[in-house]
């Protein structure tokens, strides 16, 4: 996820956000802006909206030597606050999701949460009241995929259990079945980065699934291939026996 940096109007916004706020220009839809940016990006699959309310997001962060939280709004503004995210939730708080996004919920066989920004990306889409209801009501394998290393702004000095807490903090300690962290810490990361290991408060929680999914070419991130597999695995040692690989 690419965002911008330096002293311009673009610092800090997130190359996907702008081109679908350009797409939505050109096609007028929020809607149809999605679905053309999975076209323009031969995404496979569908890439849906949360939601088509315009909402804003908002958090609560604690800056180092201040005594009071600070109120900030917008997604790209939070991790420039290089604090602490306290929480966070939209305004308004009462947007409806996307129907077919309630379909695809209801129907999948597994949802996968993560990996990606877990304050300005993951938790946001589950603040949607009715899409939050649908993940619970769901009878899919729930899977959460934390992140490789830590988020400047948002995650800094977190471990994957801190990761787990600000999730179920929100959805409940009672739904996800399995947590996958990342084992392999062989790779040399930028100096505001640090590696999210597994705590020892999660050490005999049985959903925990450890394994080397590093990329080691681009070691901020997951191994694609090796992630896929992964959650390939799991669904079919819960399911049924394992006779898919990728390919």
């Amino acid at each position: 996820q690419y965002r911008f940096s330096g002293d311009t109007q673009l610092d800090g916004h997130s190359f996907g956000n702008l081109l679908i706020s350009a797409l939505a220009d050109i096609t007028g839809s929020f809607e149809e802006a999605v679905s053309e940016s999975g076209r323009v990006l031969s995404v496979h699959g569908r890439v849906l909206p949360a939601t088509l309310r315009n909402v804003r997001l908002v958090a609560d962060v604690q800056l180092p030597n201040l005594p009071n939280e600070v109120r900030v709004e917008g997604e790209s503004k939070i991790p420039q606050m290089a604090g602490r995210v306290r929480r966070v939730w939209l305004e308004p708080n009462d947007a409806t999701a996307f129907p077919p996004v309630i379909q695809a919920i209801l129907a999948a066989d597994m949802i996968v949460i993560g990996p990606g920004s877990l304050y300005t990306s993951l938790l946001p889409n589950i603040l949607v009241p009715d899409l939050l209801a649908a993940i619970r009501s769901s009878r899919a394998i729930k899977i959460f995929v934390c992140n490789v290393v830590t988020q400047i702004g948002e995650t800094q000095a977190y471990n994957c259990g801190d990761h787990v807490h600000a999730l179920e903090e929100l959805i409940g300690s009672d739904v996800i079945d399995i947590i996958v962290c990342n084992t392999s810490y062989e790779a040399d990361l930028p100096e505001d980065a640090q590696w999210v290991r597994l705590n020892d408060g999660l050490m005999g929680d049985g959903r925990v699934y450890c394994a080397d999914l590093l990329d080691r070419e681009r070691p901020l991130l997951h191994e694609a291939s090796k992630l896929a597999q992964t959650l390939i695995d799991l669904f079919y040692e819960r399911t049924g026996p394992l006779d898919k690989e990728i390919q």
